[in-house]
Parts: C-alpha cells; sequence; structure tokens
C-alpha cells in the first residue's frame, strides 16, 4: 500500500567563528581540561558573537540545508524552529528566519522541548507531511545556549556551546514498509516531574528575567540512559528492526559518558556511533542535526542507510526517530 513519507533530502549546519577550548575556560572558572574531557568528552565549544543571535544561526544552517537539497526558499511551506533560547519572548525564531529566507506563505512556528527539541520538531513535520499539510518543511534546531549559563557554575558552564543544524524534510511516496526512504517511526516522551533536575531559573512569568541553566547532573546522567533506551526499544519493536539492522546512530551530544553508555546497553557497535560532542559540546537542540550534517557531508551517511536519532533534555523531554537516509 502506498504511503507518504517524510524523506530528508538535505542537510545543513552554522557554527559561529569563535571557539572557546577548555583550557580557555580555566581562566574564568575553577577547572581543567582534564576535568571537563573526562566528564564529558568535550574540548571545544562555538560561542556566538556580539549581535549574532539565535535566527542568524538558524538561518545560515537553513540556506545551507537548502544548497545541499537543491530546493529554493519559496520551496518550503513549513518551517519549524526547536530552540530553548529564542531571539525574543515573541515572536518566534521561525518566523524571523521565515522572513530572512523571504518567504511570505506557509507556517513559521518554534518548538521548545530544550535538548529534544529537534526530535519533536521533525516528529511535528513528519505528522505534517503524512496528513498532506506541507510538501517540503525546514526543520532547524538552532541555539544560544552560553547566553543562559552561570560562569561562576562550573558543573554547568563548560558543557555547552552556541550553533545550528537543519534539514528540509520532502513529502514522498513510499510502499508503507521499512524499505522507504524517510521518517519510519517516531517516538515522544515527557514527565514534568523531573522539572527541578534541569531548568532555568528564570523566565517572563517568574522572574522577568531570562535566567540562568540549573542542572543536577547525576540525576540526570541517572534518568538518561533508561530513558533513551526505552524510546530505542519502541522504535525498534514499531518497525521490527534492530540494533544490528543500524547504519549510523546519532544521539543527542550531551556527555560522551551517556552517549556510550546508551550504546551499549542497546548492543549498538561504538563503529556506528556518530559523535561530535568533543568539538561542539552541548548545543541542545541543535546538537542532532549538527552530527547529522558532519557525517552526511563526510559522506558517512550514504542515501539508503538506516539512522537512528535519539534525545533527552530538560522537563524531562525525550524521544526516538528511525529513518531512511
Amino acid at each position: 500500500m502506498s504511503v507518504t513519507r517524510s524523506v530528508l533530502v538535505g542537510s545543513g549546519s552554522y557554527l559561529p567563528e569563535k571557539i572557546v577550548t577548555n583550557e580557555d575556560l580555566t581562566k574564568i572558572v575553577d577547572t581543567s581540561d582534564e576535568w571537563i574531557r573526562q566528564r564529558t568528552g568535550i574540548s571545544q565549544r562555538h560561542v556566538a558573537a556580539d549581535g549574532e543571535f539565535t535566527s542568524h544561526l538558524g538561518y545560515k544552517a537553513a540556506v545551507d540545508a537548502l544548497q545541499n537539497a537543491g530546493l529554493d526558499a519559496q520551496d518550503i511551506d513549513l518551517i519549524i524552529c526547536a530552540t530553548a533560547t529564542p531571539d525574543n519572548t515573541f515572536p518566534a525564531t521561525a518566523v524571523a528566519i521565515q522572513n530572512m529566507l523571504g518567504i511570505h506563505h506557509g507556517a513559521a512556528f518554534d518548538m521548545q522541548a530544550v535538548c529534544s527539541g529537534f526530535i519533536f520538531a521533525l516528529t511535528t513535520a513528519d505528522m505534517y507531511i503524512r496528513c498532506g499539510k506541507a510538501k517540503n518543511a525546514l526543520v532547524i534546531g538552532a541555539e544560544t545556549f552560553t547566553r543562559i549559563l552561570d560562569f561562576k557554575d562550573r558543573t554547568t558552564c563548560v558543557l555547552f556551546g552556541d550553533g545550528a543544524g537543519a534539514v528540509v524534510v520532502q513529502a514522498q511516496e513510499g510502499e508503507g514498509d521499512t524499505s522507504d526512504r524517510g521518517i519510519l517511526t517516531t517516538h515522544l516522551r515527557s514527565d514534568g516531574q523531573h522539572k527541578d533536575k534541569l531548568y532555568v531559573d528564570g523566565g517572563p512569568s517568574t522572574t522577568q528575567t531570562a535566567g540562568h541553566l540549573r542542572m543536577e547532573g547525576k540525576e540526570v546522567f541517572k534518568h538518561a540512559v533508561g530513558m533513551i533506551s526505552d524510546v530505542i526499544t519502541d522504535a525498534f519493536d514499531a518497525t521490527g528492526l534492530s540494533a544490528e539492522d543500524l547504519d549510523w546512530f546519532v544521539p543527542h551530544q550531551a556527555n560522551q559518558r551517556i552517549i556510550d553508555s546508551s550504546a551499549k546497553k542497546l548492543h549498538i557497535a561504538p563503529e556506528k556511533i556518530v559523535s561530535t560532542v568533543s568539538m561542539h559540546g552541548n548545543t541542545s537542540a541543535a546538537s542532532i542535526p549538527l552530527a547529522l550534517n558532519v557525517a552526511v557531508k563526510d559522506g558517512r551517511i550514504k542515501r539508503g542507510d538506516i539512522v537512528l536519532l535519539e534525545a533527552m533534555g530538560g522537563g524531562f523531554t525525550w524521544g526516538s526517530i528511525l529513518l531512511r537516509w
């Protein structure tokens, strides 16, 4: 039976020029390169310049993705931007990007699920496409997380960076089985009882300030591996595929220890893992599309490959997407 599939036909990314190494951070906070590397796997991160906003990062990633897909901006009828660091409280950063691209039709809106934002946004685009409400969607993850960090807190300020990634998703017909290109299954979860383990201590309704990121690192790690494993198992159950069938595993780039522990629990071979956390740090909603684009551009991910995406973020939110490139 013929079905409409959401096929990823292009990817792109953008990283700010400024690079901050672990050694640079030792000059402003009590830490060391060894301490950061051992606990996180991070060596450096990119930081947006003064006057460089989330929308600017997202726009440049979008242009790169459109070029990679061979499409014009006017072909796009849906834009979803996953971000927890918008330019303004409103309007949506997606609308600003839409305007920069010269698009004045269709719909554009933001998705807020923190580090899981790209998974939630891509799942939403898939739903629009499968029900016939969009033909070409631009899904962006863009963050300027360094602007909500407390640089007196060495446990959090060393973890995050700025950046943006994007994919172009197109409606195409498939056979309705796992041989199809495109998104095969998606699984989303959230549980608000864990809010205080990872959150920002500000907001328009509470403090009228942007606030700073706060995290109970040990608690996040404790929950992360189990939650991630659950939604990946759901993806395998829904499709009949297994870890052996995967060509590539592209996880949220939060911490190398979480990535490795999750892969080990699920019996995913280390050589199938796409990891960019050492060079980018945790870029929240941007991390998966950034890592995905690296592997597409360097030739690792090829047409027809089975790719697994997963993320977990504040809330808690978590989710997985299994697709054929």
